[in-house]
């Protein structure tokens, strides 16, 4: 899956990530990045 990381500025490939539901029940991913090790959240992802 690809995340877009804030720090790197770029979309990164992850293996790991965590699939959440936030508090308005909408489904997103959690990830670390690859590179630098920001975390990172992409809303609407299954």
């Amino acid at each position: 899956m690809q995340i877009y990381c804030v720090k790197c500025r770029a979309k990164k490939e992850v293996e790991k990530f965590e699939q959440v539901t936030m508090k308005n029940g909408k489904p997103a991913v959690k990830a670390v990045c690859p590179a630098c090790g920001t975390k990172m959240f992409k809303i609407g992802a299954k």
